[in-house]
């Protein structure tokens, strides 16, 4: 089942006015809409409820039906295969897979579409909340993290893209495409503002931890930096993050992904799922522009349910996307790496010496593993009075950790000449997956360090094409150099914006 949704900027903007009030998902208020919109964002609680609008955005983004912005990240990688239960199962994954996409590809454009969506709803916080308690303006810097961090999502999977600060009349909604130069400056000048307001993570209660911090800014920001090949702000950004003290390596690497460490000493920002709900078939919010409390791509992306006999591995069946390639595999043989392997994906011969089988070794984007990482645990869902363990995974996407920020800054520091600090920083990365310090080729150590420490967390495929590697590593999957380096400019985009500009080697009616 596929879902296809035609909104351009324009309708976003139309659309969104429905939309820029609080929603259920972390916050019990009364809705926006029972009061007229210039009464709103008078109060802590207004500017708080339309904050967490904001923050809603990202949940929908990444569970959106079947077009996720994580598989829309990870897909194009030489991680995995979109799999599925055959060739006609889900084509839009599919063509991201084998880059066979184009403008029309409803997961590109789902991507596009949300997060003009989210920031729409930073900006109604930034432009309306007036910063006269300090609640408010530690708000407003939220507001302005969560709008730099829907901009470097598109313009690291977009490029050139429009800029949109204000809240314009109807007529002004067609924006002119900007240079990605400028949305880099609006992204530096958002976290940089942001930064000087925010708590730091230490500082929020337990039951706010999601919420943008002063280290999620920073990091964030050295990522950006990092992405412009400026290597001296961003080592300098990264060593604050680092020498904070905020943050630490989960000490061991197989609990990151799981419950039992959200927001915990490793998490700098992750999107908030919740496995409460209880959905079953019937009550399931299947569609549209709903909020997805849980995320039923976990479900997606678990080993097919129709051949799988789990034994003692604690997976259980899902849909049979999102399955591991041997290019993932191997790193970790190269490399040694058998702890965050084991974590990571294990073998058709490691599932039968747990005691369980796979029953079609053709099946559609098989190649002999099976992915531990956001897959389908069994002890992740919800089986309680009736609900449906498909529906009811609860487990967080982590969008920035230590462990990311750790190998960035090495990258940092050794493009900017400081081996020794990069290597200081691998190693410490390296200690925790029980393996030796790094040698040789220090460029080559940070590939691979980061393809094992990172596998299946939506990172791999941006980081081949900023190093100018994707087409050497991907085109045996079908990746053309100098086209899909970045997405096309969505279709309806194209359709609804006279002012949009289509990207190089996609043709505007595509």
């Amino acid at each position: 089942m596929k879902y296809k949704i035609s909104i351009g900027i324009i309708g976003i903007f139309c659309f969104a006015l429905l939309f820029n009030g609080c929603t259920k998902d972390f916050l019990d208020v009364n809705p926006v809409g029972k009061m007229a919109e210039q009464d709103f964002y008078k109060t802590d609680d207004d500017a708080l409820a339309a904050v967490i609008a904001a923050y809603d955005i990202l949940q929908w983004a990444n569970a959106r039906d079947w077009n996720s912005a994580y598989l829309a990240k990870t897909l194009p990688s030489d991680e995995s295969y979109a799999g599925g239960g055959n060739a006609g199962d889900q084509v839009p994954y599919q063509e991201l897979d084998v880059f066979t996409y184009g403008a029309g590809n409803p997961v590109i454009t789902s991507v596009f579409q949300s997060n003009y969506y989210g920031i729409y709803r930073a900006n109604k916080v930034i432009n309306n909340v007036e910063p006269e308690t300090e609640v408010r303006e530690k708000i407003i810097a939220e507001a302005k993290a969560l709008r730099a961090y829907f901009y470097f999502e598109l313009v690291s999977m977009f490029g050139d893209v429009p800029l949109m600060l204000e809240e314009p009349a109807p007529s002004e909604y067609a924006q002119p495409t900007v240079s990605k130069t400028e949305i880099y400056a609006q992204i530096e000048k958002d976290l940089n503002e942001a930064i000087a307001v925010l708590p730091l993570k230490s500082e929020y209660m337990a039951g706010d931890q999601f919420r943008c911090s002063k280290g999620m800014a920073q990091a964030l920001l050295g990522k950006a930096y990092l992405f412009q090949e400026k290597w001296s702000d961003a080592a300098d950004i990264f060593d604050l993050v680092i020498e904070s003290g905020e943050y630490d390596l989960e000490e061991d690497y197989s609990t990151l992904f799981r419950k039992e460490t959200e927001f915990g000493v490793e998490s700098i920002f992750e999107v908030s799922y919740s496995s409460d709900m209880g959905y079953d078939w019937g009550t399931f919010q299947w569609g549209g522009n709903r909020a997805m409390e849980n995320n039923i791509h976990w479900q997606l992306c678990g080993p097919r349910g129709d051949y799988l006999d789990p034994g003692s591995t604690g997976l259980i069946g899902g849909w049979g996307f999102n399955n591991p390639a041997a290019e993932c595999w191997e790193p970790f043989i190269t490399a040694g790496d058998t702890v965050r392997r084991k974590a990571t994906l294990i073998s058709e011969a490691e599932l039968e010496a747990a005691g369980g089988s796979w029953a079609n070794a053709d099946a559609w984007g098989y190649d002999g593993y099976f992915r531990i990482k956001y897959s389908t645990i069994a002890d992740e869902t919800n089986v309680a009075n009736g609900a449906v363990d498909a529906l009811n995974y609860g487990t967080n996407l982590r969008l920035l950790r230590f462990g990311d920020v750790l190998l960035m800054a090495a990258e940092a520091h050794y493009r900017n000449g400081a081996s020794g600090t990069a290597e200081t920083y691998i190693n410490r990365v390296r200690e925790r997956a029980n393996l030796g310090p790094v040698s040789g080729d220090l460029f080559e150590a940070i590939v691979l360090e980061r393809q094992c420490e990172l596998a299946f967390e939506g990172v791999r495929f941006l980081d081949l094409v900023r190093w100018g590697l994707a087409d050497n590593v991907l085109s045996g999957f079908g990746f053309t150099s100098n086209k899909n380096e970045l997405y096309p400019i969505p279709l309806d985009e194209l359709t609804n914006n006279p002012n949009a500009t289509q990207n190089l080697g996609y043709s505007v009616g595509e």
